[in-house]
This record gives structure tokens, sequence and C-alpha cells, in this order.
């Protein structure tokens, strides 16, 4: 009798063992809009939550969605703040108007390759600058693409005098004003929408970093490439502030090792390698490239590109955001003290 008795104790608590490991363990549902082969989602992403799933022993384990399969591009961060999603990697550009002061790391000037503005824009937020503009979420890291430059299908874009009439795909509405400056008719669309419009003529051409040009498959339909690096797209990947409160403080201490400059820098150097690479394709595709170096000094660029700068501060002026000069001084203080390191 006894040892029945003592057989169903030992029963008992290793179940009772077995369901408070099962408990510990949490899911977390990742949104984003780049296609799942893509090297942000192999290489950034799924690299981070591999990462999580490790340090936190499998007690953390990452649901990725990309593609916008759990929200459209232009949702995911309110995905993520509303728990649709537990995080969210976006660009802040997709919810136009939102985030402001976080878009003149965008403009022209401030960063010449990703890792320079990746250290930008998380400097910025660790310095305090951009809090109010993520109060609703928890922000994990911040990147940005590589410059985006100007690609068309069958149009040699080798001044802002080429560009009249055509219509241009822009990723944000701080680079479609630059498009306009320059005589072209931006469009606005999600990423993922762009292989479609172009097949279907709805759009020229597009301005995007090379990278976009492999991950979206562009390099497939554009010949002509003009690298006039006039913008730069900025991104976030974020969490619901609810999820991380119900974490364990062990899993909140995986999540917070893996959120800062050092993933931000990760991020970067993977975007400027993809660079490397969607150049190389369209180069290797026979594809003609122009290059614009030092755009903001160049007689033909240096008008649209400065007249874009003072008219979006202004507009964030005219809103009441009285800092925007400001920070737009502390963005090119970061940019300096970013590219030394």
């Amino acid at each position: 009798m006894k040892l029945n008795l003592s057989r169903c104790v030992l029963a008992a608590a290793i179940a009772a063992l077995t369901v408070s490991s099962v408990q510990a363990a949490t899911t977390l549902r990742m949104a984003h809009f780049w296609p799942a082969a893509s090297g942000v989602n192999e290489d950034i992403l799924q690299a981070w939550a591999d990462t999580i799933a490790e340090e936190s022993n499998g007690d953390l384990t990452i649901q990725m969605f990309p593609s916008g399969t759990l929200a459209r591009p232009d949702s995911i961060y309110e995905a993520s703040a509303n728990g649709i999603a537990d995080i969210g990697a976006t660009a802040q550009g997709y919810t136009a108007g939102r985030f402001p002061l976080s878009q003149i790391v965008e403009l022209p000037g401030i960063a010449t390759t990703a890792t320079q503005g990746a250290c930008v824009l998380q400097t910025l937020f660790d310095d305090g600058h951009l809090d109010a503009e993520y109060e609703d979420t928890r922000p994990l890291f911040m990147f940005t693409t590589g410059p985006g430059g100007i690609h068309t299908i069958d149009t040699d874009v080798q001044t802002p005098a080429d560009l009249e009439g055509l219509r241009i795909r822009r990723p944000t509405a701080v680079a479609g004003e630059m498009l306009e400056n320059m005589g072209a008719s931006p469009v606005g669309m999600p990423a993922p929408d762009i292989y479609t419009s172009m097949q279907r003529g709805v759009i020229d051409g597009l301005s995007f970093p090379w990278e976009g040009l492999k991950g979206f498959r562009i390099n497939e339909l554009v010949s002509y490439h003009t690298e006039v690096p006039f913008y730069t797209l900025i991104f976030v990947a974020t969490m619901n502030q609810r999820t991380y409160d119900g974490l364990t403080p062990e899993q909140q201490a995986v999540i917070d090792n893996n959120s800062g400059m050092k993933w931000a820098e990760k991020a970067g150097e993977v975007f400027d390698r993809l660079d490397v690479e969607g150049k190389q394709e369209a180069a290797e595709a026979g594809h003609t490239i122009r290059e614009i170096e030092n755009p903001l000094e160049h007689p033909d660029w240096q008008g649209p590109l400065e007249t874009g700068i003072e008219n979006y501060l202004a507009q964030l002026e005219q809103r009441g955001l009285n800092q925007a000069r400001d920070m737009y001084a502390a963005a090119l203080a970061a940019s300096e003290s970013c590219s030394a390191q």
C-alpha cells in the first residue's frame, strides 16, 4: 500500500513538473512584410528569433509570419500595439505621419550605409529623443536600409529632368516629396506590391535600396539604375508591452539582452551585405548603372534635395514639432559619431 502511494506521489510530482515546464514555454508571434526567403528574414529576423530560443533554453519561441501574412505591411505597427502580433518589424513610414521625428533619419546626407543609419536611429532612440513616438509599444531595436536610389524599367535617368512624368513608387511620403521635387510622379505602395505593379505597368520605376531589388526580385523587371542616395528607409522591431510584461523575469532578461544597439548594428551589417549582392546581381544581368556621388553637392541634384530637407523640417514645425531642427542637428551629430565607429 505504501509502495503504491509512493508511486502515485512520484507520478504526481513528475506530472506537476511537466505542466510547469509547458506553462513556462511561451510562443510569440512576429509579423513582418519581407519574403520568407529574403536575407532580411533569414539573416536578421529569424537569426534574432533563433538567438532568443537558444538563450532562453527553449522557454521562448518566435513564430514568424513573413510577407504580411499576420498583418498588412501598413498595419504591422498597430498590430504590435494592440496585441494581434506580439512582435512586429516594419517601416515607420508605412504609417504616414506617425513617426515624424524618427523619419528625419531618412533625409539625404544622414547616412551613407545601413550600418551607419542603424547606429544613428538607435542612438537617437537610446538618448531619449524619440520616446514619445513609441510609447504604445516596447521597441526592441531599430535599423535602416542603405541609401535608396532610382530604378526604372526603360528610362536612363541621369538628371532630375529625366524623371519628368515618370510614375515612381516611393517608400514614404518623405521620399515621395523628394521625387516630386525632381519632377517624378510618386506613387505610394508597400514593397510586396511593387513586382505586380511593375508587371502591370502601374509604375515606371521605383526608389529602393539595392537590397530590396534582390529581396523582392525587382532586378528581374528593371534595366536602369541611378545611384543617387537621396533617402534611407527606417525600420523598427517592436514588442507589445502587455506581452512583455507577462513574461517571466528570466524571459524578459533574454529579450532585453537582445535589444538595442547590438542588434541594430547586426541588422545594418546584413543590409550592407545585401546591398552589395543586389548591385552585383544587376551588374551581372548587364543593366545600366549610373553613380551620382555626393548628390547634395551635385549641380543637378543639389537643389531638389536641399529643398526637400527644408520643406520637411518646416512641415514638422508647422505641426508644432519645434524641436525638428534640433533633432536634425542631433541626427547629423550621431551620423559623425557612428561613422567614426
